[in-house]
């Protein structure tokens, strides 16, 4: 009986080691993970002052690193090469997860990691040609000695410390996964540079406006949907003059608007979100010598992207005999990308501009091999694309490819993406030849405002409005990127394929991309709204963000004196809700009271209190924002949000609000789906009872728990989906859309950085996590609170390795 009990456990035991040491489908070994040899436990990290010897294979000279309290490393090299090969090696220390999986996420291939799960989005990634445009950016970036030097020396430098790992050593991740780091390549690099390109310069309404104007023909379509705003402040101030002379703008077809065109959407897939007003922003300015306390110029950025774990950026210091600069760096890619040198600052927020457009693709046959285009057949060029399944065999797609770019869907596809049209061509800017990386080497080393310009001559995409100060007291923005040459409005709309007056006509000119220098006003700024007023020549895009953020800023900035890298900091913090101060005083007029109850009344009368701030502990926007909501989908969903075979879009705020101001009696307001007319307080009345029951419903009756920072509770994930254990969850944070503070749900400010200038710059900033990617390391979350509060970090600018600071904690030296 003992032995049979033995045996039993001892077969018991062996399988499940068995078990727990092989992967289940997508489901990794769990083994290997719980094991304290090789396990989680070999993740624990404390806080290191040891100095340390490193010996590695790929430098020319020892290389010498300081890192400060917060672990940021200050590089000091002999030359470039180490300098890049120290950056690649440090940022691979600290964030190899996070850049191997992003990486992988860009290039198809996270499949191979998690299973079939990700099969849709690995193939929506490979049908819009992001490996192919990053090997187009790498033929662009290796066509320059330096920037391939520098690649390669990163790339050097990642591959040094993947040498050296042992499985114990693998960062937690892989180890939840079930799978190694693979050696680092060039070709990642560029990725990482796609995945941003998809992030800020892959968004499009084509389709979406495309079906309004199928629907409701182009009179409706031009009124709701207009090519200016009547509430804007641009980024290029009203009255810039261009001193250039345009290029002839190309002609549009007669049909623009419409042509034969096919099928407009997949049958079976929902609507997609509305896209009226983006969460994802970014502000940035400068304010010039007669601003500022100092007499110099003080810049300030915080670009607004999804808040992640580990944080988007990676602070670093690099010095060599050609460069001495600090700022945040992209975890995958060399050269600080937001940043400082002894002369100048620079930052960057999104411009999105419209640089990606669908063309009807018409085949000649159901073989594909040749599509009519100008009058003629032309050859369709293939890609063969192997997708690795983890626990599956590999699943091989077709992409074809025409001059345009990959049919992103053929015909009865299901999109991964409701918004993308199905037979339909991408011509996406980021399949151009490009070579972003010069642009950033330049600008690290930039001494003035020419050597600015000249730097970004070499930037394509994803287009930034490039903020500029000197210490020669110059200050500038410019929108810039390569932008397609277009007749107006051309991308509003699908297009037709067959006809090469849609095609894309070049480029505009770098030097005719807009530009304001030390203007009048003595500041410049952005907010991702529009570039410039319709004065200027060309056509960049038909919309752009809200305009509330850059008018708030506008109006901060016009009236401060004596300007300190403080100002500037409580300004990033700002939380005015310029959006309630437009629309209040217009919807309370015109809010019928009738029916409502005593706890309506008493949230109505918190809003007329209210001072107009978004401050986690208030109570008024968290009715306002809902309130906005429902009265948006009273107003358009019944015409707007279309059937599963139609999506559309609703049109702004903007628009909406100047309906209420100048047509009380419009159509719009009357909800189709009744039998009886409504009118506008009708569906303000409605719409603010609505919020009010569901504020009860989620939080209780009304009281501070219907406090804003609470209700929007703020989380900052980690990459990997529902690992809460290495996320924050909840944060209690002001700030809100359209807010300058604009810290949302999932998004907000990434990294916040001021810049003063001067005979020594001095500079802070912060980001919502810490330097390590590593949920064990005590540098994981240690600059969390100073960013939850809004307070910054001094930025340690250090001249020489033999530089002395009480925040200096340990030296590494690498040889």
């Amino acid at each position: 009986m003992r032995s049979t009990k033995a045996i039993a456990v001892s077969l018991l035991t062996l399988l499940l080691i068995w078990g727990l040491n092989r992967p289940w489908g997508g489901i990794p070994a769990f083994g290997s993970l719980i094991s304290p040899f090789v396990g989680f436990w070999q993740n624990a990290e404390s806080v290191n002052n040891e100095d340390e010897n490193v010996t590695v294979s790929g430098t020319q000279a020892p290389v010498t690193v300081l890192f400060d309290d917060h672990a940021v490393p200050h590089v000091f090299a002999q030359n470039d090469h180490d300098m890049y090969f120290a950056q690649g090696f440090l940022t691979a220390r600290d964030r190899l997860w996070q850049m191997e999986f992003q990486t992988h996420a860009a290039a198809g291939r996270v499949s191979e990691i998690v299973g079939d799960k990700a099969l849709e989005l690995d193939r929506f990634n490979r049908h819009l040609g992001m490996v192919y445009g990053a090997e187009q950016t790498l033929k662009g970036m290796e066509s320059d000695a330096g920037t391939r030097e520098a690649l390669e020396a990163y790339t050097a430098g990642v591959n040094a410390w993947i040498k050296q790992l042992s499985p114990a050593q693998y960062p937690i991740e892989y180890k939840l996964l079930g799978y190694a780091p693979e050696p680092w390549t060039p070709l990642k690099c560029a990725l990482l540079l796609k995945q941003m390109s998809s992030t800020l310069a892959g968004g499009a309404d084509d389709l979406l406006m495309s079906n309004i104007l199928k629907k409701y023909g182009k009179a409706i379509t031009t009124d709701l949907f207009p090519d200016y705003p009547v509430h804007e402040d641009p980024i290029i101030p009203v009255g810039t003059q261009w001193d250039f002379k345009p290029l002839p703008i190309p002609a549009p077809p007669k049909d623009s608007l419409l042509g034969n065109l096919v099928a407009l959407s997949a049958p079976g897939f929902g609507t997609p979100p509305n896209r009226a007003n983006p969460e994802i922003g970014s502000n940035n300015w400068a304010v010039g010598p007669q601003k500022s306390a100092s007499g110099h110029p003080i810049l300030a950025n915080d670009p607004h992207l999804t808040l992640s774990l580990p944080s988007i950026w990676y602070q670093i210091q690099l010095v060599s005999p050609t460069v001495n600069v600090y700022g945040a760096s992209l975890p995958g890619a060399p050269n600080v990308i937001i940043g400082f040198n002894k002369n100048v600052a620079w930052g960057v927020t999104n411009v999105g501009a419209d640089v990606l457009d669908f063309y009807a693709i018409k085949f000649r046959d159901a073989s594909r091999q040749e599509y009519w285009h100008n009058n003629q057949w032309k050859a369709v060029r293939r890609r063969i694309e192997t997708i690795k399944v983890k626990g599956q065999p590999d699943v091989i797609d077709t992409v074809y490819y025409t001059h345009h770019g990959p049919l992103v869907y053929e015909p009865k596809a299901k999109p991964f993406r409701p918004s993308i049209p199905v037979g339909y061509a991408a011509r996406w800017i980021a399949h151009e030849p490009s070579n972003e990386m010069r642009c950033f080497y330049l600008l690290n080393r930039a001494k003035n405002f020419t050597e600015y310009r000249k730097a970004l001559a070499y930037y394509v995409a994803p287009a930034q409005n490039f903020i500029f100060a000197d210490n020669e007291n110059d200050i500038a923005i410019s929108p810039n990127g390569r932008f397609p040459l277009k007749w107006k409005d051309q991308g509003k709309f699908l297009l037709d394929g067959t006809d090469p007056v849609n095609d894309w006509h070049g480029f505009i000119p770098a030097d005719q991309n807009p530009l304001v220098k030390n203007p009048p006003r003595g500041f410049v700024s952005s907010a991702n709204q529009f570039s410039t007023d319709p004065t200027y020549p060309y056509y960049i895009n038909w919309q752009f963000a809200p305009y509330e953020r850059g008018h708030r800023i506008n109006q901060r900035l016009t009236t401060m004196q004596r300007a300190t890298t403080d100002s500037l900091r409580q300004l990033q913090n700002d939380t005015y809700n310029i959006r309630a101060a437009d629309a209040l005083p217009v919807i309370l007029a015109k809010l019928s009271e009738q029916g409502f109850t005593q706890d309506q009344q008493k949230a109505l009368q918190i809003l007329r209190k209210w001072k107009r701030n978004n401050d986690a502990g208030e109570v008024g926007p968290t009715i306002f924002t809902e309130w906005m909501a429902q009265f948006m989908k009273a107003v358009w969903a019944d015409e707007f949000d279309g059937e599963d075979t139609i999506p559309m879009r609703f049109p702004t705020f903007d628009r909406t609000l100047t309906l209420m101001q100048r047509d009380t009696g419009s159509r719009w307001f009357d909800n189709v789906g009744t039998p009886t007319r409504e009118h506008l307080p009708d569906l303000l009345r409605q719409s603010f009872q609505s919020t009010c029951d569901t504020l009860t419903k989620k939080h209780g009756t009304l009281g501070m728990n219907w406090a804003w920072g609470p209700h929007k509770g703020t989380d900052i994930r980690h990459l990997l989906p529902g690992v809460d254990a290495f996320s924050v969850l909840d944060l209690n944070v002001g700030g809100g859309n359209v807010i300058v503070n604009a810290t949302n749900e999932r998004s907000g400010p990434s990294w916040r950085m001021v810049v003063a200038l001067g005979d020594q710059p001095k500079a802070y900033g912060v980001y919502p996590g810490g330097q390590s990617g590593n949920p064990g390391s005590p540098y994981y979350l240690d600059m969390l609170d100073t960013w939850r509060t809004g307070q910054l970090n001094e930025l340690l600018y250090l001249q020489t390795a033999a530089d002395k600071h009480p925040r200096i904690k340990r030296k590494m030296t690498l040889k």
